[in-house]
C-alpha cells in the first residue's frame, strides 16, 4: 500500500487540499483533526491522573492505618477497581451510574471518562503509597506523633513527602500506562487518538498511516513522561534509598 502524506493536508468533509495543511474557520484538515485528538488523549490522561494520585493517596494512607475498618475498606477499594477491566468500567461510568443518577446525565462523557480511569488507576498508586509508606522504618511515624503532630499531620508532613520520593519510579509507569489507558475512550465516541486513526482509516484508505501517525503520538508523550520523570526522580532520590529499599 502506497503512503500519501498529502491526505493530511486534506479537509476532511470535501476532501480538498488545504495550502499549509491547517485549515482555518470551516476548515478543519486531517492534520488539524490529529493534533486536536491529542490533545483530548494529553487532557484525559492529565486528568485522570490527578483523579488517581488524590484517590491513590488516600487509598494507600487508609491501608496502613492503624484502624483495621479502613484497612479493609482500602482493600475493597483495590480489589474492585483492579480487578476489573477498564473497558468495563468506562461503560458502567458511563450507561449505568447516570441511569441511577440523573444529575450525571448533563455530566460531558469526557468527565465520566476521566473519573473511570482515574478510579481504575487509584487501585493501582495506591497499592504503590502502601508499599512507600512500608518501606520506612516505623521510627519515623513515632518521631512524628513525639513531636506532637497529630496521626494525619504525621502522614501529611512526615510519611507521604518520603513515601513518594521513594516510588516515583512506579509512578513514572503508572503516568505512561494511563496515557495508553485513555485510548478505552474511544468506546464513547470521545475523539481521542485511537478514535481519530479508526475514523480517518476508513475516510482515506490509509489505515498504515493513520495508525501509525497516532502511534508516534502516543511514543512522544510517554516519552516525554519517562525524561521527566527520570529528572525528578534524581532530583528528590532519597539518600540511602535504592529501588525503594534501604
Amino acid at each position: 500500500m502506497a503512503f500519501d502524506f498529502g491526505v493530511l493536508c486534506k479537509e476532511t468533509t470535501s476532501g480538498d487540499v488545504i495550502a499549509g495543511c491547517f485549515g482555518h474557520g470551516g476548515d478543519f484538515t486531517y492534520l488539524n483533526w490529529i493534533f486536536r485528538a491529542w490533545g483530548w488523549t494529553l487532557l484525559v490522561a492529565l486528568l485522570a491522573l490527578v483523579v488517581a494520585l488524590v484517590l491513590g493517596s488516600l487509598v494507600g494512607i487508609i491501608r496502613t492505618a492503624p484502624n483495621r475498618w479502613l484497612a479493609f475498606a482500602g482493600e475493597a477499594w483495590t480489589e474492585i477497581f483492579r480487578n476489573n477491566p477498564l473497558i468495563v468500567q468506562i461503560f458502567i461510568w458511563y450507561h449505568v451510574l447516570p441511569a441511577i443518577f440523573l444529575p450525571l446525565r448533563g455530566v460531558p462523557s469526557y468527565v465520566l471518562v476521566v473519573f473511570a480511569l482515574g478510579c481504575f488507576t487509584s487501585a493501582r498508586i495506591g497499592e504503590q503509597v502502601k508499599a512507600g509508606i512500608n518501606t520506612l522504618s516505623r521510627g519515623q511515624r513515632y518521631a512524628g506523633l513525639a513531636l506532637g503532630l497529630t496521626l494525619p499531620q504525621t502522614y501529611r508532613y512526615v510519611l507521604l513527602p518520603m513515601a513518594f520520593r521513594i516510588i516515583v519510579p512506579p509512578l513514572t509507569s503508572e503516568s505512561m500506562n494511563i496515557i495508553k489507558n485513555s485510548s478505552v475512550a474511544f468506546a464513547v465516541s470521545i475523539t481521542e487518538l485511537t478514535f481519530f486513526a479508526q475514523q480517518s482509516a476508513e475516510e482515506t484508505s490509509q489505515p498504515i498511516l493513520m495508525y501509525g501517525a497516532a502511534t508516534l503520538l502516543y511514543f512522544i508523550s510517554a516519552f516525554a513522561i519517562n525524561r521527566i520523570a527520570k529528572v525528578i526522580e534524581g532530583r528528590v532520590q532519597v539518600p540511602g534509598m535504592i529501588g525503594g529499599a534501604k
